[in-house]
């Protein structure tokens, strides 16, 4: 055998990882659809000029969907599953907890921001996780949740403040 055929053999070998072509549908479904619905959630929040916004959100939801996707295609068992998904709640937690701040001088005018933002990469990474498993209908459910909350929760607050409810803080 010649060096190019040997070279030629082991780079198609290397691109052998599908096996036919609907594990590549599968494949292409679940990342694409990870960061189509990390894109809604990311449209919305950039939108409201939060820093995290489409890009980061797709990111982390293409991310968590290929972090549960490779092991599923290499064959790991259910058990070794739920460790690399704790290992990836907490590394996203990491992330998620550098978009949370503390501002002010003392503690009468300290204000806490971020946490919103912390909490939706963090349902994001879930949305993405879900995807990555081939549970596209929670993933679907689960990002209109969380668009409704996003979305309409604050015009919510604001109508009930009209009306006399409780006072809370600005947003």
């Amino acid at each position: 055998m010649r060096w190019w055929e040997t070279v030629a053999d082991t780079i198609a070998s290397e691109f052998a990882d599908v096996g036919d072509v609907a594990q590549l549908t599968r494949i292409v479904l679940r990342l694409t659809l990870a960061g189509a619905l990390g894109f809604v959630l990311g449209f919305e929040r950039e939108r409201q000029g939060k820093a995290a916004g489409m890009r980061t959100h797709m990111l982390v939801a293409i991310g968590s969907a290929l972090f549960v996707l490779i092991p599923q295609q290499t064959g790991i068992v259910p058990a070794d599953m739920s460790r690399v998904i704790q290992g990836l709640v907490a590394g996203v937690g990491f992330l998620c907890a550098g978009t949370i701040l503390k501002q002010g001088k003392d503690d009468q005018e300290q204000q806490v921001q971020g946490l919103t933002t912390a909490a939706g990469l963090w349902m994001t990474a879930a949305i993405g996780m879900a995807c990555g498993l081939g549970r596209e209908t929670t993933a679907l459910l689960s990002t209109l949740l969380a668009l409704a909350v996003l979305a309409l929760v604050p015009h919510i607050a604001d109508m009930v403040d009209k009306v006399g409810g409780p006072r809370r803080p600005p947003r």
